[in-house]
């Protein structure tokens, strides 16, 4: 795709560091925690500091499940965290990978203590931020129809966890970050993504409404989802062909210059004293009724 088309997009590239893997193979470390000031260990301390571990280039996965499908990525991991008990069935996921693993062994009580509140299952891990994805290699390569959302204003991480996990779920091809909107990658939306954040490419753009623009005029329909108004409904939308819907916070919603960005905005029904969804709802709603338009085609 050509430089000129790049900066129509309004992409942003190459915000978090890359780090290098080795294609030799580096066994893990493995150590009881006797130190809690291991320097190593500052991520997990800080767990709350969500903003530092961003700018940081890093991001904190808890839970089983969570850091096992992180352990499945080609992510680079800096460290893992967790009771004795579960060593030996995360052995197998830590030990063929090709970046030197820190595996830091702590039963609960001095796992809470050492990150500061109660976890249910104490398994965590330390992953590098991955550079953000190219938005004109992902309109090259992802097969038609291309489907996309994109993200105004959202940062409520919890809500962002759970637009992502539906956005797996119905087979979107990447996220659109917009500049108002906070990380995907932040704990709380890693989290509540349940690890699907680690199959979705993430494009981070410095001006939402100039890449929406770019989009429309590469024939992607863009599609705002606006509960205040009576024009038009989400049946209606024909989202079967290339499209992008753009998605803005519980509070405030779209911005007036990224709606007006986009080709047209639908609303979901709903009965007269209920006024809107959350967008966690919201976007399981729409990504539902694209995915059905697009199997149907």
């Amino acid at each position: 795709m050509s430089p000129p088309l790049l900066s129509l997009l309004g992409i942003h590239h190459h915000r978090h560091p890359v780090e290098s893997q080795s294609p030799f193979k580096a066994m893990m470390t493995t150590q009881a925690i006797g130190n809690l000031d291991h320097p190593a260990l500052a991520p997990y301390k800080t767990m709350k500091a969500q903003h530092d571990h961003h700018q940081q280039g890093i991001f904190v996965a808890e839970g089983e499940k969570i850091v096992r499908r992180l352990l499945e990525t080609n992510f680079t991991v800096k460290s893992v965290l967790l009771p004795e008990k579960w060593l030996e069935s995360f052995r197998p996921l830590i030990e063929p990978r090709p970046e030197m693993v820190e595996v830091f062994i702590a039963e609960k009580e001095v796992l809470e203590r050492l990150i500061g509140f109660s976890m249910y299952q104490g398994v965590l891990a330390v992953g590098v931020i991955p550079a953000p994805a190219r938005l004109e290699e992902i309109l090259e390569t992802a097969p038609k129809p291309r489907f996309f959302v994109a993200v105004d204003g959202l940062n409520n991480s919890e809500n962002m966890g759970v637009l992502v996990r539906n956005c797996t779920a119905f087979g979107v091809q990447a996220l659109i970050q917009g500049e108002t909107s906070s990380s995907p990658y932040m704990r709380r939306a890693v989290r509540s993504s349940m690890g699907t954040i680690f199959r979705l490419p993430v494009v981070e753009t410095v001006c939402l409404a100039h890449t929406l623009r770019a989009l429309r005029d590469l024939g992607i329909h863009t599609v705002a989802a606006h509960p205040h108004t009576d024009k038009r409904y989400l049946s209606q939308a024909r989202l079967d062909g290339d499209c992008c819907i753009v998605f803005g916070s519980e509070g405030y919603g779209l911005s007036p210059e990224v709606l007006a960005s986009c080709d047209e905005a639908v609303a979901i029904p709903m009965a007269n004293n209920v006024d809107s969804l959350n967008v966690g709802s919201a976007s399981a709603v729409f990504c539902y009724e694209a995915a059905r338009q697009r199997n149907r085609a």
